[in-house]
């Protein structure tokens, strides 16, 4: 076999790269780090751009289908754009105003209800007869408002120096929300010049790509494409069911909060499997500062709202489009979760779904060419 000398030397070259990233890997890792830091305005503004351009080809669609002007074609991405963006920020807003005041409320009537609360439990303990005469004195003689003032003292005594924390949290918030803002400006670019970037990725792809590679990789886009965008409506869709839903049962069932636990039930079910049960925690807890009954008839009303959902709507909004097994999509939740928290939550389902696929198609074309060579 004759040897190219050209090959041993991208072999030696590779070798050597390797060698000083695994000798020299804590500077390496530094370095990374401090790349992937200065490009995150980049990564979030193509987070952003990727979902906006979803509700952006909706519009797109709609606008105008028939125009023959250059001018309503001149105009049809910047409006699209924009009626995305106010869409999207009216939601936000929308769910601010509906969950947060009562939110607020219900933590301030939650904490002024707790001394009476330990006060019940404490004649409750009082008047059983097994508990010794001694404890029942010292129960009785607490004075659990003070007792709570004085948790609440310790609490903020025990986080620091005050000026530190205010400029830390100052400092924080800044940079999130210069991020953002840059986030946002290059997602503004992105969608703007979509086309564009288009061609020249598919210049740049057919130039230094072999055939076969280029194949290939637009081969595994295309279904990652496709696998988040039918996950990102489908949850969507789903999330809006479930939390019109359950503000109807607990408008029926006359439920206190029912506006704001099913607009936090909506955003928490964007979360597959147990996000519906985040949310349900927090409306238990409001409405048991209530009542703690209509809190259990709210427990019971949810457990067979989420029956209904994981049976019925996930399956067919959700389930369908991404051609996902339902033991699969529990996994991706389970395993993307331990790995990456809630964003793990949110990614693994589409990851896997998309990885489903790809496995899918490799296995379907495998099994014809064996049916074709059995044939001849």
């Amino acid at each position: 076999m004759k040897v190219k000398w050209d090959s041993c030397f991208k072999i030696g070259v590779t070798i050597f790269v390797l060698y000083l990233c695994i000798h020299y890997w804590p500077a390496v890792g530094n370095m990374l780090s401090m790349v992937l830091g200065a490009a995150s305005p980049l990564f979030i503004g193509c987070i952003i751009a990727y979902l906006v351009n979803i509700l952006m080809s909706l519009y797109e669609r709609h606008y105008f289908p028939k125009k023959k002007s250059r001018r309503l074609r001149s105009t049809s991405r910047p409006v699209c754009m924009v009626l995305a963006f106010l869409t999207l920020a009216a939601i936000v807003i929308i769910m601010i105003l509906l969950v947060v005041p009562e939110l607020i409320s219900c933590v301030s009537v939650i904490f002024s209800a707790v001394p009476d609360a330990l006060k019940s439990i404490v004649d409750f303990i009082s008047g059983l007869e097994f508990v010794p005469d001694n404890i029942q004195a010292f129960l009785t003689s607490i004075d659990w408002d003070a007792k709570i003032n004085q948790f609440g003292s310790i609490l903020l005594s025990g986080m620091g120096n005050v000026m530190d924390m205010v400029v830390g949290t100052a400092t924080s918030m800044f940079n999130g929300v210069v991020t953002g803002f840059l986030g946002l400006i290059f997602s503004i670019y992105l969608l703007l010049g979509k086309d564009t970037l288009g061609r020249q990725y598919k210049r740049l792809t057919e130039r230094y790509l072999k055939p076969g590679w280029n194949r290939k990789i637009n081969y595994i886009l295309s279904i990652l494409n496709d696998s988040f965008h039918k996950y990102v409506v489908g949850q969507c869709t789903e999330a809006v069911i479930l939390g019109v839903l359950c503000m109807i049962g607990m408008l029926i069932l006359q439920l206190p909060y029912a506006t704001m636990i099913g607009a936090l039930i909506a955003v928490t079910a964007l979360i597959p499997v147990a996000g519906a049960y985040i949310g349900g925690v927090v409306g238990t807890l409001m409405i048991f500062s209530v009542s703690p009954i209509k809190a259990v008839i709210f427990v019971v009303d949810l457990v067979i709202l989420q029956q209904v959902e994981g049976n019925l709507i996930y399956p067919k909004v959700v389930g369908s489009s991404l051609g996902l097994p339902a033991i699969w999509v529990l996994a991706a939740v389970t395993v993307g979760g331990g790995v990456m928290g809630i964003a793990g939550m949110l990614l693994g389902v589409p990851v896997a779904s998309a990885l489903y696929r790809i496995l899918k198609d490799d296995l379907n074309r495998g099994t014809a060419k064996q049916q074709t060579v059995a044939k001849s």
